[in-house]
């Protein structure tokens, strides 16, 4: 696998930020590891970081490019601080950065597919807000979306870190926007086309009401939902295990059907 840090400048945030991507190579000689044969432009796996994270967090703390050798697809990860993946009231405007600016740039550099059904995103914790936000908002260019341990209350937030809250949304109502992922939830009967859901959180995780929360209401609308819960906390040790399931679930076209 290739491993790239990339720095660039973002006109939407005005400002340098960064992404880490990895890429499939077709080397046959690295000792332990496979070779994939998919020629062409690559399936993409947006994945996404937690509120105290960064671009570098799944590499450093998962086996996120081990587990992807042989897919044959790209991994990119973004660099969005402490935003939840929003347009911030008093902060840069991430959600524009994430949904439209991100995916032109990183085409522009690495031969990424365009097609919807190549398009994947995941995270944990704020990013798994970010995962769901992306999908629901934009369910015509998602194939599947996957959150693991997800903060997907926005409600939550507030209570939990009020004045983080108020430096994203200032004093705009937030509940039935298109910030809040149950009312997107209640807007899915519009789409043409719904991505795949993949939920998963640890019983023992403080999120863990808030995502049975959202399971529920996802379920009024018989969504095609796979939810896993069962032990773990909010930790490393629970999203390293998660991620291999993730991988499994997405739903990669075969290079004989491409």
């Amino acid at each position: 696998m290739a491993l790239m840090q990339c720095k660039f400048h973002s006109q939407v945030l005005g400002l340098n930020t960064s992404m880490t991507v990895i890429l499939p190579e077709p080397a046959g000689a690295q000792i332990g590891m496979p070779v994939h044969n998919r020629k062409g432009n690559l399936p993409t796996l947006y994945l996404l970081h937690g509120l105290s994270d960064d671009d570098s967090t799944w590499i450093r703390r998962s086996s996120i490019e081990r587990y992807v050798a042989q897919m044959g697809i790209a991994v990119v990860m973004p660099q969005v601080f402490r935003s939840f993946y929003t347009d911030m009231a008093y902060g840069g405007k991430y959600w524009t950065f994430i949904s439209e600016e991100l995916p032109v740039i990183a085409r522009s550099f690495f031969p990424l597919s365009e097609a919807r059904e190549d398009q994947f995103v995941a995270g944990l914790s704020m990013g798994g807000y970010g995962a769901f936000k992306l999908a629901l908002r934009h369910p015509d260019r998602y194939a599947a979306a996957a959150s693991l341990s997800g903060s997907l209350e926005i409600e939550f937030i507030r209570d939990r870190e009020p004045e983080l809250y108020h430096q994203i949304f200032g004093d705009h109502a937030v509940l039935g926007t298109d910030n809040d992922l149950f009312y997107l939830l209640d807007q899915l009967g519009q789409a043409k086309k719904v991505p795949q859901l993949y939920q998963a959180c640890g019983t023992e995780d403080f999120l863990y009401q808030s995502n049975t929360n959202f399971r529920d209401h996802a379920r009024q609308y018989n969504l095609n939902l796979t939810y896993c819960e069962g032990s773990g906390e909010h930790n490393w040790e629970y999203w390293d295990t998660q991620i291999q399931e993730v991988l499994r679930w997405l739903p990669i076209r075969s290079v004989s059907t491409l």
